[in-house]
């Protein structure tokens, strides 16, 4: 389990992170965060399992903190810590799902009972929705693009998560079926019918369950491959080759990464990340290089080639031309003895 401490003053934040770090059986991480913006910040990236939380705080204080926290991580469970005078403002958290406070001066003993409390409460186990929905797309398109070593890594966080979330046998193995589902509904839409083997379902611990449900992402990788027989084609070179294609059109990110069968958001980093350039740079500089081919063209108007290459704004392609290449298409022409 993880611990989220929250509290702007340094001294605080630090004595209570060591009566959590004195608790038994030890949490799995402990985090701090010196107010609720950074807080926020941590918890989108990390998705704690508690959070204990300061009520007065700057830049975004802990009433605030709990309201996101209720409408948008409702499983994480809270603790509010307070001051006599600021008591009654930390109940109006109440509200917000918030069942347990901790009144400053904080003994260790208060912060271990109400951590007992809260991780009774967790002892069965918990996957958070979205981190699970989230590893799912992560997993289905490393085996759709057929990336090996991103899909490697991804099992080893998915068992480090899966270990952490105290899951009974029978739960993960029900958490395990409901993805093998999942993705095996996704790859039919996809038109590729893996034949999962659900050797998992014969574990007798959660460690040969896990290995078992690698084995089974690795299996369904491989038959894609196989079918493939290698005729597939790189994602990113056949969302470059679509893009080069239709210079001349406003295509957006979300309509090539339905091309290519990739969520918007993963096909943006995957795309950046393989060829050093966002979406936008590319199609701009790909528009500007397909420019200077028809430059040399002399019957071609430059106000047709403009157009030819998407911008049917005239003043702008100079402009964009002229800041890419250094002199206007006129003079790049003049340049190659075209008058």
């Amino acid at each position: 389990m993880h611990v989220l401490i929250v509290d702007d003053e340094p001294v605080i934040r630090k004595g209570i992170s060591k009566m959590t770090e004195q608790y038994v059986p030890a949490f799995t991480k402990i985090s701090t965060a010196e107010n609720g913006q950074a807080a926020l910040e941590r918890i989108r990236t990390l998705e704690p399992d508690i959070v204990l939380t300061d009520i007065r705080m700057p830049k975004l204080d802990g009433l605030e903190l709990c309201r996101i926290l209720h409408e948008q991580y409702p499983h994480i469970k809270t603790v509010v810590i307070s001051g006599y005078n600021d008591f009654s403002y930390a109940q109006k958290c109440v509200d917000y799902g918030v069942k347990h406070y901790l009144l400053k001066p904080i003994t260790k003993a208060d912060v271990h009972e109400v951590l007992a409390k809260l991780a009774k409460k967790q002892s069965a186990g918990y996957i958070a929705p979205s981190r699970y929905m989230e590893w799912v797309d992560l997993m289905e398109q490393h085996i759709w693009s057929l990336q090996t070593d991103e899909l490697d890594e991804l099992s080893g966080r998915w068992r480090e998560y899966c270990l952490s979330a105290n899951l009974s046998l029978a739960r993960l193995k029900e958490l395990l079926c409901d993805c093998s589902d999942l993705l095996l509904k996704r790859f039919q839409a996809r038109n590729f019918v893996p034949k999962p083997k659900l050797s998992f379902l014969q574990a007798g611990n959660v460690k040969d369950a896990l290995d078992a449900f690698e084995a089974e992402l690795r299996g369904i990788r491989d038959g894609l491959a196989s079918v493939r027989s290698g005729n597939f084609r790189d994602p990113m070179e056949e969302a470059k080759s679509y893009i080069d294609n239709k210079l001349s059109q406003e295509i957006t990110l979300d309509q090539v990464a339905a091309m290519v069968g990739l969520t918007p958001t993963y096909f943006s980093s995957l795309f950046k990340k393989m060829t050093n350039e966002t979406f936008v740079k590319y199609r701009i500089n790909r528009r500007i290089d397909r420019s200077k081919e028809l430059l040399s063209v002399p019957h071609l108007r430059i106000v047709d080639i403009a157009s030819e290459v998407g911008y049917d704004d005239y003043p702008h392609f100079t402009k964009t031309f002229k800041k890419l290449v250094g002199v206007t298409p006129s003079e790049y022409r003049a340049a190659l003895g075209i008058k």
